[in-house]
C-alpha cells in the first residue's frame, strides 16, 4: 500500500495504538509560549511529575511582551514572562527570554535555531505549528493539557487525520506572493474547509518557492481548518534545515520524506498559478478575499442564506459596501510582523516598495522583526534606515504584537489596518478593529498610498 507525506510522518512516530482507536506518537520536539504553558507547569507539579526529557524542549517570550522595549508592559505580563523563566530553570529547558539574541517570535526562532528537520514531529501550544510542514515534517497545535502530557511523557495521545492534496502548478504572475498562494487557496477551498484534515501542497508553483514562502504557506493553511500542512522534503528543505545553530543535535534521515507516487488522497484540489493575483481580505473570515483589482462581493440571488447572512454581518463589521472597489479602502495603519510574514525575506521585499517612498500623511506603520537575529541582520544590510526613513516605526524587540490583541500593540476600535497577518476575525486585532490580509509588500504599497493598493504599480515604476 503506497503511503502519503503525512502516512509515513505518522507512522514513523507511532509508538503504540490505543483502545480508542487512537495513538500514542513520539514527540521530537516542543515548544512553549509564556500564555500557553503556566497551566501545565502547575498540572506537572501538583502531580510531583518530573519533564522527562528537557533537551526536547524550548520556551520563547513572544505573546504577551512589548515590542518598543525589553520592559513588560504591565503586571500581568511579567508574571507571565518571570513564571515561563522560573519553570525552565526549575526543570532545565532551554528558555529565550527577552534580551536574548536568540529571542523571537516562535515560529520564527526554531528554524532560524536549526531546530526543524524533515522527518520530525513538532508540538506546540499555537495553532501555526502548521509552520513547520514546510521542511517535510509533522507540526501540529495542541492545548494545555497536552502541554503537560508531552512535558511528561515526550508523547501525546494523536488520532490519524483524513488526507487533502491541493496541487498549484505553473507560474506566479508578477506581484503575486507565497501569501497570495495561501489566500488563494483558502478562498478557494474554504474557512474551515479542512476541519479534519492533513492538507500536503504540491505542484510546481510551491516547488519553486523558496524555504520562507513555503513557510507563509504552511503557517495560514491552519485558516482552512488543517490540522497539519505538509510540503515534501527537497533539497530546499535539507539546505535550510543543515548549517544553523543547533542543526548538529538534529538527526537527518536519508529516507525520502515525500509521498510516494501512487499514494491516493481523501481529497484533491488543484488551483492554476497563473490565476493568482496580489490578494486583499475585505471581510472577517481569511477566505473572503479578493483581486486587488477587484471589488467586494455582492450578495446573489442564488447565494446560501448562511453566506449570505455572513457577507452581510462582515460587510457591516468592516463598514464596507458591496461592490465597493478594493483600492477604494483607505487604510488608518499598516502593519509587517507576525509569525506568517516577519522573516528578513518578507523585510526586504518590503523596503523594496518603500525605498524612497514616504507613507501617506495620516497612517501609523509599524513593522516588528520576527526575531532579533532577524533584526540584526535588517539593520546590518540597512532596512531599518529604508523603513525609518518611509515613516516606519521601526521595533526595536520582536514578538506578536499586533497580529493579536494580548500585548500593548492593540488597534482602536473602528480602525482600519493593513496587515501581514494570518487572520482577520472580528477583534482579532482589537476591539471593533478592522483588518484587511494581504502580503508585506503589499502592507507597504497600502501604507504609501493610504488605502489598499496594487503593488505592480510601484514595482513598475522600480523597474
Amino acid at each position: 500500500m503506497t503511503r502519503t507525506l503525512y502516512d509515513k510522518l505518522v507512522d514513523a512516530h507511532r509508538v503504540c495504538d490505543l483502545p480508542d482507536g487512537g495513538m500514542l506518537v513520539y514527540v521530537d520536539f516542543h515548544i512553549m509560549n509564556e500564555y500557553t504553558s503556566p497551566q501545565a507547569f502547575s498540572g506537572l507539579d501538583s502531580k510531583a511529575l518530573a519533564v522527562r526529557r528537557p533537551e526536547a524542549h524550548l520556551a520563547v517570550i513572544d505573546h504577551v511582551n512589548a515590542t518598543r522595549s525589553q520592559e513588560p508592559h504591565d503586571a500581568a505580563s511579567k508574571l507571565l514572562i518571570d513564571n515561563l523563566e522560573a519553570n525552565c530553570t526549575r526543570h532545565g529547558i532551554a528558555f529565550y527570554g527577552l534580551g536574548d539574541r536568540r529571542q523571537g517570535i516562535e515560529h520564527v526562532v526554531v528554524p532560524e535555531q536549526g531546530l526543524v528537520a524533515p522527518g520530525m514531529l513538532i508540538a506546540c501550544g499555537d495553532s501555526h505549528t502548521t509552520t513547520y510542514g514546510a521542511f517535510g515534517a509533522l507540526g501540529f497545535g495542541i492545548g494545555t493539557s497536552e502541554v503537560e502530557h508531552v512535558l511528561a511523557s515526550q508523547t501525546l495521545r494523536y488520532k490519524r487525520l483524513k488526507t487533502m492534496l491541493v496541487e498549484v502548478d505553473g507560474h506566479l504572475p508578477p506581484g503575486a506572493t507565497a501569501k497570495d498562494i495561501i489566500m488563494k487557496v483558502i478562498n478557494v477551498v474554504g474557512a474551515g474547509g479542512a476541519n479534519g484534515f492533513a492538507v500536503e501542497f504540491a505542484g510546481s508553483a510551491i516547488r519553486e518557492q523558496n524555504m520562507p514562502g513555503r513557510m507563509t504557506i504552511c503557517n495560514m493553511a491552519v485558516e482552512l481548518g488543517a490540522r497539519a500542512a505538509l510540503i515534501a522534503a527537497d533539497a530546499k528543505a535539507y539546505r535550510a534545515a543543515a548549517g544553523r545553530a543547533h542543526s548538529d543535535m538534529l538527526h537527518f534521515d536519508t529516507e525520502a520524506w515525500v509521498s510516494e507516487p501512487d499514494a491516493e488522497f481523501d481529497q484533491v484540489f488543484r488551483i492554476d498559478a497563473g490565476d493568482i493575483a496580489p490578494l486583499v481580505s475585505w471581510g472577517t473570515s481569511p477566505d473572503q478575499s479578493v483581486p486587488i483589482d477587484g471589488a467586494v462581493p455582492f450578495a446573489t440571488p442564488d447565494m446560501p442564506p448562511g453566506a449570505k447572512a455572513a457577507l452581510t454581518r462582515a460587510l457591516e463589521y468592516m463598514g464596507l459596501e458591496q461592490g465597493q472597489p478594493a483600492q477604494s479602502i483607505h487604510i488608518d495603519s499598516a502593519f509587517i510582523g507576525s509569525c506568517t510574514n516577519s522573516r528578513i525575506e518578507d523585510l526586504r521585499a518590503a523596503a523594496d516598495i518603500l525605498r524612497g517612498r514616504k507613507v501617506a500623511q495620516g497612517v501609523g506603520a509599524i513593522v516588528v522583526p520576527g526575531s532579533a537575529l532577524t533584526r540584526m541582520q535588517a539593520e546590518a544590510e540597512g532596512l531599518d534606515r529604508v523603513f525609518i526613513e518611509a515613516g516606519f516605526d521601526w521595533r526595536p524587540e520582536s514578538g506578536c504584537s499586533m497580529c493579536l490583541a494580548m500585548n500593548d500593540d492593540i488597534a482602536r476600535d473602528g480602525e482600519r489596518v493593513a496587515s501581514s497577518t494570518n487572520r482577520n476575525f472580528e477583534g482579532r486585532q482589537g476591539r471593533g478593529a478592522r483588518t484587511h490580509l494581504m502580503s508585506p509588500a503589499m502592507v507597504a504599497a497600502a501604507a504609501i498610498a493610504g488605502h489598499l493598493a496594487d503593488v505592480r504599480a510601484f514595482q513598475q515604476e522600480i523597474s
